[in-house]
C-alpha cells in the first residue's frame, strides 16, 4: 500500500510539525542537543513507515513498522527529559503524549494486519 494513503503516516508527518514547532522555542544551547535528538526521532517515524512500505516482503515492511515503534518511544523519553528541564510545559507534554500514543495504536494495528497476511 502506497505510504501516502495511510493515516498513521499522515499522522505522523503532522507530529513532526508538532514537534518542529516545539522545539523552537528551546534554548539557542539545545540546538544541537535535544532539540535536534527530538526532530530526528520524530523524522524517523514516518520516514520508517514509508521505507517499509516501499519493500517487496511483508516481513520487511513489519521491520520497519518496528523501527518507527522504536523511534516513537525514543521520542516519548526525549519528550519527558525535555519536561523535567523545563523546556516543554507540562499542557505541550499532554498534547505530545496523546499524539504519540495515538499513532503508536495505530502502528500497531497496521503491524497486525500485516501479521495477519503473511
Amino acid at each position: 500500500m502506497p505510504h501516502k494513503r495511510l493515516k498513521v503516516w499522515k499522522k505522523g508527518v503532522e507530529f513532526v510539525a508538532a514537534i518542529y514547532e516545539r522545539t523552537k522555542a528551546f534554548p539557542k544551547e539545545e540546538l544541537f542537543g535535544l532539540s535536534q535528538q527530538m526532530r530526528r526521532s520524530a523524522v524517523s517515524i514516518p520516514s520508517n513507515i514509508a521505507e517499509g512500505c516501499s519493500r517487496k516482503g511483508d516481513r520487511e515492511t513489519i521491520q520497519f513498522l518496528y523501527i518507527a515503534t522504536g523511534s516513537l518511544s525514543e521520542l516519548e523519553t526525549q519528550l519527558i527529559i525535555a519536561n523535567k528541564v523545563g523546556y516543554l510545559p507540562d499542557t505541550d507534554l499532554e498534547v505530545l503524549t496523546l499524539d504519540l500514543a495515538d499513532i503508536k495504536r495505530m502502528l500497531a494495528g497496521l503491524i497486525k494486519s500485516y501479521k495477519r497476511k503473511s
